[in-house]
């Protein structure tokens, strides 16, 4: 049987304690829930972290990796396996979920067992999918498109507001730069709080160094990982609310 989402009480309780977060809070984990067994692993780690430091930590793994480079990128165990993953490690290591969700189908089963919904950065301005996630009365974590200016992340947020949505963060990770290479410009972590005050602010610093494929290359995202302390420190020099970051593991494994 599906845990209940946590309800509105629940929703509020934990964007509070994100919010009081300090220095800040965490959003991390695997790209992809590639098995259970490696999801408590990782999660015990994490938890284990929370418990050393203090900090809040949000486990964040995807059921479906739907936006691989290739047809052939792996996807990750689909929507009914990973629910009952995602209720064992709340179970086993009492952190909060997050993960995203691709259409408005989607939202219902999902916020049913996690604790916050995340906008994947290409659909950041997908209205019906804002909308769908805003009504479940969970928080929403919506990650700026590479594409996407700080003013438009503030109307993704009003998009959420509009239908009852209280629970707001945005994440910055990185803007297209040519073809095949992002930047971070440290304006838009305030240009954000500005468009969206309510709102938490969040950086992807792992992300943010992604190197897209080329179309010359393998079809496998790249990246330069030494430069990930350097953007996070950019971002606690600005003021962040909190920091997103992905699991590191050794180049070639797993589903990225």
């Amino acid at each position: 049987t599906m845990a209940l989402n946590p309800g509105a009480k629940s929703a509020a309780a934990l964007f509070a304690r994100l919010r009081g977060a300090s220095p800040f809070f965490l959003i991390s984990g695997p790209s992809a829930l590639e098995s259970l067994e490696h999801a408590l692993f990782m999660s015990d780690a994490l938890a284990s972290l929370s418990v050393r430091t203090g900090i809040p930590v949000v486990y964040k793994t995807s059921f479906d990796k739907a936006n691989g480079t290739l047809a052939v990128s792996p996807r990750g165990l689909g929507l009914d396996a990973s629910l009952r993953a995602f209720e064992e490690i709340k179970r086993a290591s009492g952190l909060p979920v997050i993960t995203d969700v691709h259409e408005c189908w989607q939202v219902g089963p999902v916020a049913e067992v996690v604790d916050v919904l995340q906008i994947l950065a290409f659909l950041c301005r997908q209205t019906d999918l804002l909308v769908a996630a805003a009504q479940s009365g969970l928080p929403v974590n919506v990650k700026k498109g590479q594409f996407a200016s700080a003013g438009v992340m503030g109307h993704a947020a009003a998009k959420l507001r509009q239908v009852g949505g209280e629970h707001v963060m945005l994440t910055e990770r990185g803007t297209t730069f040519v073809y095949d290479d992002l930047v971070v410009d440290c304006r838009n972590l305030e240009l954000m709080r500005e468009a969206a005050p309510d709102a938490l602010i969040v950086m992807d610093a792992t992300h943010a160094v992604q190197s897209p494929p080329s179309s010359a290359g393998t079809g496998t995202t790249g990246g330069g990982r030494r430069f990930v302390p350097t953007i996070a420190r950019m971002a606690a020099a600005v003021g962040v609310d909190g920091f997103f970051s992905r699991d590191a593991r050794p180049a070639g494994a797993g589903a990225e």
